[in-house]
């Protein structure tokens, strides 16, 4: 398949790695923006403004006039609802990963492809279920430093994969960029 090239807005160094793999040639911009959480906002429309807020920033920076597309995307994991950023502090991130032991979570990713006339999003669901962590568990994956700047407090393409007894859904989507619906928005709005 023939992809056209893009803007990436994003900082992950994931994101960058999908694309390639898919064969999309892109520059990375970095947009600013507030990733706050509105308070009784349902996760899933958090990760839908979140993504449509970095492709609208990206497309800022660019040079007016600029018909380039923006490719943009959010990741967040659900737990009983409530929305698990990235982890504080070690003790935050402990405490993530106890309440994900042995349980099956959510992970939505948002991925939002802008060229000057429109917008589109998409939206990945995932579920991931962990294996019982014993505090060892924890502990040593903290040692890692692998899931501090992770939603959820873990990267399932990391040591993290130690833990996870199953997965129903795209692994590229809980990876933070679903490969399979990033490529058809790419083939609909990139004509």
């Amino acid at each position: 398949m023939k992809f056209p090239s893009i803007y990436l807005a994003s900082r992950s160094p994931r994101r960058r790695e999908l694309l390639l793999q898919m064969g999309v040639k892109f520059s990375v911009i970095n947009p600013d923006v507030d990733e706050s959480i509105l308070s009784d906002e349902l996760p899933i429309d958090y990760v839908c403004r979140i993504a449509r807020a970095k492709a609208k920033a990206g497309k800022q920076l660019l040079l007016d006039g600029d018909k380039s597309l923006v490719l943009a995307a959010d990741t967040a994991v659900i737990f009983e609802n409530k929305i698990l950023g990235k982890p504080t502090s070690e003790i935050d991130a402990a405490q993530m990963l106890e309440r994900l032991s042995g349980k099956t979570h959510q992970v939505l990713t948002a991925v939002t492809l802008e060229n000057s006339e429109h917008s589109e999003t998409v939206v990945s669901t995932n579920e991931v279920r962990f294996a019982v962590l014993s505090e060892r568990d924890i502990e040593w994956y903290l040692r890692t430093n692998e899931g501090m700047d992770k939603a959820g407090g873990y990267a399932v393409q990391g040591q993290a994969a130690l833990f996870i007894e199953h997965i129903e859904g795209s692994y590229s989507g809980i990876m933070g960029l679903p490969i399979r619906e990033t490529g058809q928005l790419l083939l609909n709005l990139g004509k």
